[in-house]
């Protein structure tokens, strides 16, 4: 069999966001032009409506790939903090503690509404 021909059951990367395949692996896990709509959302009115601390936060937390879409790209999995639990979060809601007790959106919540305006 010729090399060229043949093809590998490789692990695929896809994009977070329009789940094509990646050629290059990034450490946020959307591809270049994902990265773009995603950066101009977080800039965008959008974000107007939150702290910027909050926003801040949300954006490292996209940044480091810490939001995995679920169900067609409007229920995500968020990965706490320190990275010992996960949470199924919407731009509307969060089971996070603070998403649960409501008073302020989390930066999960943030991340999503972002995601979503992308």
């Amino acid at each position: 069999m010729n090399a060229k021909t043949t093809k590998t059951a490789e692990n695929v990367t896809r994009c977070l966001k329009c789940r094509r395949v990646l050629r290059n692996a990034s450490p946020d896990g959307y591809g270049p032009k994902c990265r773009k709509k995603v950066r101009a959302a977080a800039r965008a009115e959008v974000v107007a409506q939150y702290k910027p601390h909050q926003v801040a936060k949300a954006q490292e937390l996209l940044e480091q790939g810490g939001l995995i879409p679920l169900r067609a790209n409007r229920v995500f999995l968020a990965v706490s903090s320190d990275g010992s639990a996960t949470y199924k979060t919407h731009r509307a809601a969060c089971t996070c503690p603070a998403g649960i007790k409501g008073l302020h959106p989390c930066k999960h919540r943030i991340a999503a509404h972002i995601l979503l305006a992308a």
